[in-house]
């Protein structure tokens, strides 16, 4: 029998109830959270008319749901180590369907962006348990490198989902479908999860939870997430914004160094695997979130792609994800060890953005873009489950939830960094081409690969990171 990468406690924690219903539970409000965010990206210019956003304001129904999302992911992990994750998992996933109703619902500019806000404070409960619950449910290496695979797939399946359906929602029956189909979707989730998903002791109730720690770290993480956002836009103030979140995240830490019962202990991060791990997460992330982003982009300006054909040209990505992730990846991983496939898909992940940086200006979705969105998804179905194994690896049973939630804000953090440094960039490479002389389109190809390059580096520093502090094992 292979062993867990995680610490003998949980190797041999009894695993009972119906497990794969129970991870049917997690993976569908995980599908609602991945679909949520393209559909609402597609229906953005719908209610710009229909509600009367002004073009500043219709950023924040973006931006909203992310800092509710980011701020609040780590106070939710711990707060589902003290309360227990099912019941965590439960609140979460109801405040994130009641809040998609009263978003369908709005009449003005003011109430969205409160749903959106609400929104995002339910994903944050749910999604901070996710991860502790996957690996609780499947303490095998072998099962739970499927269960990861089929969480990132998941997340990749859902993201194409909302692309494609978010056009045809939006077409037919109006900006408020991209809302109603998160209920029944919602509602699936909770009849699973309060029937298959047990309830495990709570190992960490016992102590009182660190409320002035909570306020540093929720207010600093909103504030960091705030400040990116509005990097390139006038009279934003970043800068101040951002010293103000790292003097709260600065506080917050000093705390945790003092307080008899930390938020986030300390102590964690001397675990290599987690600390590695999160880190190489926030740098994935950050290349993914600007991948999709800028790839989305080029397709439609540079290759002349409509928004339809633009989400099924994406295909290749999560197929090569699902086929990775949930065939060969946990035979991979036992064979292997998840170090060293961990590092394999990295290096695909590289070679394929590099292909898209190398692709010609004039150049054919089928021979110059298809085939590395195929090596991505290879690549990111390697990746992507073994960094979440790692990330999670041998963190004791109490803290495990905690764990779960800087896996999340590592991945909302990098995505927020990711897009905002690539959306810079690319305007500045595609200004600097037109003032050299080039036409439109050039300029913004140039603009576009200079971005691929930018996720390169991105994935071979994580590469660098796991190559130095961790070592390949079957363990």
């Amino acid at each position: 029998m292979s062993h867990s990468v995680l610490d003998p406690e949980t190797a041999a924690a009894p695993v009972r109830g119906h497990r794969r219903a129970a991870l049917a539970a997690l993976l569908t409000m995980q599908l609602m959270v991945a679909l949520d965010v393209t559909v609402v990206s597609v229906a953005l210019p719908n209610l710009k008319v229909e509600l009367g956003f002004s073009a500043t304001g219709l950023s924040w129904v973006v931006n909203a749901y992310l800092i509710a999302f980011a701020g609040l992911l780590l106070l939710s992990g711990r707060l589902g180590d003290f309360f227990g994750p099912k019941r965590m998992f439960i609140a979460g996933t109801a405040v994130f369907t009641a809040a998609s109703v009263a978003c369908a619902l709005a009449a003005t500019p003011a109430m969205l962006v409160a749903g959106r806000f609400v929104q995002g404070l339910g994903a944050a409960m749910a999604s901070a348990v996710i991860l502790a619950m996957l690996v609780r449910l499947f303490p095998d290496q072998g099962e739970q490198a499927r269960a990861m695979g089929a969480y990132g797939f998941t997340r990749a399946a859902g993201a194409l989902l909302g692309l494609v359906a978010g056009g045809v929602l939006t077409q037919t029956l109006g900006w408020e479908a991209a809302f109603w189909i998160n209920t029944p979707i919602g509602l699936a989730a909770l009849a699973l999860a309060t029937r298959f998903v047990e309830a495990t002791p709570s190992p960490a109730r016992a102590a009182r939870p660190d409320v002035i720690g909570a306020v540093l770290v929720t207010a600093g993480l909103s504030l960091g997430v705030y400040a990116i956002v509005l990097i390139g836009e006038p009279n934003g103030a970043p800068l101040a914004w951002g010293a103000v979140s790292a003097a709260l995240l600065t506080a917050f830490l000093l705390r945790q160094a003092k307080a008899a019962n930390p938020l986030m202990p300390l102590r964690l991060f001397r675990n290599r695997s987690l600390a590695t791990g999160n880190a190489a997460f926030a740098l994935l992330y950050a290349a993914a979130t600007g991948f999709q982003f800028m790839t989305a982009l080029l397709l439609q300006q540079v290759l002349g792609l409509s928004a339809v054909e633009t989400g099924l040209a994406f295909v290749p990505t999560p197929v090569g994800v699902g086929v990775v992730s949930l065939v060969f990846n946990a035979r991979l991983t036992r064979r292997f060890g998840a170090v060293a496939v961990m590092r394999t898909g990295l290096v695909l992940l590289a070679f394929g953005v590099a292909l898209l940086a190398l692709a010609p200006t004039d150049g054919n979705y089928w021979t110059d873009v298809l085939p590395a969105l195929a090596i991505l998804g290879i690549g990111q179905g390697m990746a992507m489950p073994t960094t979440m194994m790692l990330s999670m690896s041998g963190v004791p049973a109490a803290d495990r939830g905690l764990a779960s939630g800087l896996n999340n804000t590592a991945q909302q953090i990098g995505g927020a960094v990711g897009l905002s440094v690539m959306a810079v960039a690319a305007a500045a490479v595609t200004a600097d081409g037109e003032a050299a002389g080039l036409d439109r389109l050039a300029a913004l190809h140039g603009g576009y690969a200079a971005t691929y390059w930018i996720q390169a580096a991105m994935v071979l520093v994580a590469f660098g990171l796991a190559t130095v502090t961790l070592r390949t094992s079957k363990r």
